[in-house]
């Protein structure tokens, strides 16, 4: 079995750091993503990342993952509401997925409660800010050593 894990983010996480900061903070995608390489590596896993603004590419590299990944990491944003695509991609790739939200959805206008990616995730992240991601880590870990 693959060690990596494929950490998936979509549309405007590319502007993390700037855009509404009172809701995603001021850590950039960058820092998440050496945070997570670094808790990656200690738990002794590979991690690729991919930010996309375009579902078509998030659903290439989910499609991807399926021979290539022994996990996927997603943050797919407004997605999450509208995505069936998404969704059935994530059925067919048979993987664990951790979804993770950087702020608590629920608490947020009533149109972000509904998650289609929920429907396919094995566990659910939000808001915990940018440790969501690293928490999606050490979740990881801990599953795939049980299931071993």
């Amino acid at each position: 079995m693959s060690q990596t894990i494929f950490v998936l983010n979509g549309p405007n996480l590319n502007m993390l750091g700037t855009r509404k900061p009172e809701i995603y903070g001021i850590t950039t995608l960058a820092d998440i993503e050496e945070q997570v390489r670094k808790r990656a590596a200690q738990a002794g896993f590979d991690v690729q990342f991919m930010q996309s603004n375009h579902e078509g590419a998030l659903i290439d590299e989910i499609q991807r993952a399926r021979t290539e990944a022994a996990a996927i990491i997603i943050n797919p944003a407004a997605y999450t509401h509208t995505s069936v695509a998404i969704h059935d991609a994530l059925e067919a790739a048979e993987l664990p997925v951790v979804e993770v939200h950087l702020s608590n959805v629920h608490r947020r206008e009533d149109f972000r409660h509904r998650s289609f990616v929920s429907l396919q995730a094995t566990a659910v992240i939000a808001g915990a800010g940018a440790w969501g991601y690293t928490m999606a880590i050490d979740f990881l870990a801990h599953y795939l050593n049980e299931k071993s």
